[in-house]
């Protein structure tokens, strides 16, 4: 089995890469620097630039799959231009993937896209499958609806499509933990806003073996990746202390201030969503990490 990863030098993408290799399963991948190039066993680079229209099409040489998560980040400050690049490098990448596939009559199968759980309203109340079908009306619910029509694009030809509406990645590195951890080791830890929304998270290394799942057992639709066991923000903020052997002291940090902070990002840590991820157990899928507790354990 051959698949075609792009992002996959990002923070999800570079543990998708490693679980595909540890079972053989021969990477192509796709990236905009030609220093980030390489080729080894089982592991070759090629270039593209998706605003140039440009990409080698020898990527997609006795390729089965495609795994496509390249987008810019959205934890950078959403100015006007930044977020017309959060959006277009999501619509562009998808583009000239679909454009690849059907100039060169490739033989892909399957489709695996990125997407998100911002996609769902923001709820204290709602548990959301993937049955949900009302959209949020901000502007990270249009970069996802946007994101899964391009992916919906592929099923013209002839290519099952499935859709990963991602929750919180929880890795020690990289990502929301980190930003999370700052503080409270500083003592001066607190919630967020009311600390009653909901994170739907995942451990990192669950994201990847999630996708690597669908990717062998051919699956298709949507599917939330989130662990089993959302938490509150108050929840996971005392829980990250306690891990640390920190106390929070002080009051949570008003809506009103992260808005002022943030800007419009403030929504990142302000908005709930309870994100069910009964679909894929009901599929076979089995979380190492299930609950926050076993996976902080692991991280920290």
């Amino acid at each position: 089995m051959r698949v075609l990863i792009t992002g996959a030098t990002g923070l999800i993408g570079s543990e998708i890469v490693k679980k595909c290799l540890e079972k053989n399963i021969s990477v192509h991948y796709l990236t905009t620097s030609h220093s980030k190039i390489e080729e080894k066993e089982n592991y070759k680079g090629f270039f593209w630039d998706p605003k140039k229209g440009e990409i080698d099409s020898s990527c997609l040489q006795d390729v089965d799959t495609i795994i496509h998560l390249a987008g810019a980040t959205i934890s950078k400050r959403w100015t006007p231009q930044y977020k017309t690049e959060i959006l277009e490098s999501r619509i562009l990448s998808g583009n000239i993937l679909f454009n690849a596939i059907q100039k060169n009559k490739q033989q892909i199968k399957h489709f695996i896209s990125a997407s998100g759980v911002n996609i769902y309203p923001s709820d204290f109340n709602k548990n959301y499958t993937e049955e949900a079908n009302k959209i949020d009306e901000t502007f990270l619910g249009n970069v996802v609806t946007s994101w899964e029509e391009i992916a919906d694009k592929f099923s013209v030809l002839d290519i099952k499509v499935s859709k990963i509406r991602t929750g919180m990645v929880l890795n020690q590195e990289e990502g929301a933990l980190p930003e999370i951890l700052k503080p409270i080791k500083l003592g001066a830890g607190a919630s967020l806003a009311s600390g009653k929304q909901w994170q739907s998270w995942i451990h990192i290394e669950d994201i990847a073996r999630l996708y690597v799942y669908v990717l062998e057992n051919q699956l298709e639709g949507v599917f939330n990746a989130v662990a089993p066991n959302p938490v509150t923000n108050k929840e996971l903020t005392h829980l990250v202390a306690k891990k640390l052997d920190k106390t929070i002291w002080l009051p949570n940090v008003p809506a009103f201030a992260l808005k002022l902070i943030l800007g419009e990002m403030a929504t990142l840590v302000t908005s709930s969503q309870k994100v069910s991820s009964q679909k894929i157990e009901d599929k076979g899928y089995q979380f190492k990490f299930p609950d926050l507790e076993s996976a902080l354990n692991d991280l920290l």
